[in-house]
């Protein structure tokens, strides 16, 4: 969890123990690994249908389904045409 300093104020990508990809500026987190997001956006992806992002805004994990956290290249994130992405 002390790593999770280090990604203070920037992007990152959320899994959750659900399965759920979230993304979003790290504003804060802690000791039980809660974490606050803001710009959060949720990407569903489908094996047939074009990758949705469904806007969270504010948004706040709790720790327990936090499975994984990683900070994000924004550079190569914005050259991705995640309406192009599907799962298949």
């Amino acid at each position: 969890m002390s790593g999770l300093k280090t990604f203070l104020q920037q992007k990152v990508k959320v899994v959750t123990g659900d399965g759920r990809l979230i993304v979003g500026k790290l504003e804060g987190f802690d000791q039980s690994t809660n974490i606050i997001l803001t710009g959060a956006v949720e990407r569903i992806f489908d094996p047939v249908e074009a990758t949705q992002e469904l806007e969270l805004g504010l948004y706040v994990l709790r720790g327990d389904s936090v499975v994984c956290v990683g900070l994000i290249d924004e550079e190569v994130e914005n050259q991705i045409d995640w309406s192009q992405v599907s799962w298949s």
